[in-house]
């Protein structure tokens, strides 16, 4: 695979984990938030302030579609059409998915229980938004205004939306009067979160290989050639046996461990091997290199 197809193929990768994520949302918004009357955060929590404000007569997904397309607009001009591009497609799938699953899931799923709802919502909206953003997406709304906030304020994105959720989830009780189900809000606010970070960090996170072995070009042979991974080769000595000794220094991701440690132990089973988490790893192979 030459390496404008294999860009490509990444693209839609990324294109089909966007879509997937969005139907993960709709499915756990619909299904277990929505139906039992609570206002979450981020631009779906206001649309559903106006849904039930209008007396259900204004679907989540129609005024979903149209303030993110006002939204997209002024965001083209202030943030440029780089950013929007994926932008552009998580807002048409998630705006399809809420509206496929508003005519499939009129009712709640699970029937007079809203905590126990409100958990399992939670879980999968927090995972669909953590498939939208492991693809370098993202669903709109909210993330366009913070976004813009932070390019013109020293107002970091997350602290942006913390407040722009804690303000949405806090208006419901102007429509319901209903302490509890703030307190379901904030919950599914948490949670949501919670699993957005751990699907995006699990997919992303790297670790670094200390690999201490007599046979270390076979080792470095087999890495090269059968993992796809670069790696590099330190002179070390020994500080009790003052022997010169080679060190294969390799990062991977983390999924890509047991393949590593079975690599090793098949060639060389008295190899010493450290494995540690690295906070981040940027350039070919990783993430974008951030500035």
């Amino acid at each position: 695979m030459n390496l404008k197809s294999n860009k490509y193929f990444f693209e839609i990768q990324d294109y089909l984990m966007i879509l997937l994520g969005t139907l993960l949302y709709g499915f756990g918004f619909n299904g277990f938030i929505l139906s039992n009357e609570i206002i979450t955060g981020g631009l779906s929590g206001i649309c559903a302030l106006i849904y039930f404000a209008s007396g259900q007569m204004i679907p989540v997904s129609i005024s979903y579609f149209v303030i993110n397309i006002i939204l997209l607009a002024i965001a083209l001009k202030i943030l440029g059409l780089k950013f929007l591009l994926k932008t552009i497609f998580g807002v048409f799938s998630l705006s399809a998915s809420l509206s496929l699953f508003e005519m499939l899931l009129p009712e709640p799923i699970i029937k007079n229980e809203p905590f126990m709802s409100i958990i399992i919502g939670a879980c999968l909206c927090g995972s669909g938004l953590g498939l939208v953003f492991s693809a370098n997406g993202s669903t709109g709304g909210t993330d366009i205004i913070g976004a813009i906030i932070n390019k013109y304020k020293n107002i970091s994105i997350g602290r942006a939306l913390l407040f722009c959720d804690f303000f949405i989830i806090g208006s419901s009780y102007v429509l319901f009067h209903d302490v509890e189900k703030i307190v379901f809000g904030f919950v599914e606010m948490v949670i949501s979160n919670y699993l957005l970070d751990w699907v995006v960090n699990g997919n992303r996170q790297s670790v670094q290989f200390l690999i201490f072995s007599q046979k270390h070009d076979e080792i470095v042979e087999k890495i090269l050639h059968d993992m796809g991974r670069g790696c590099t080769i330190l002179d070390g000595t020994g500080g009790y046996s003052k022997r010169p000794v080679k060190v294969v220094v390799l990062l991977a991701k983390k999924s890509e461990s047991p393949a590593i440690f079975r690599l090793v132990k098949n060639i060389d089973h008295n190899a010493f091997i450290s494995q540690s988490i690295v906070r981040g790893v940027y350039g070919e192979g990783f993430d974008p290199i951030k500035v």
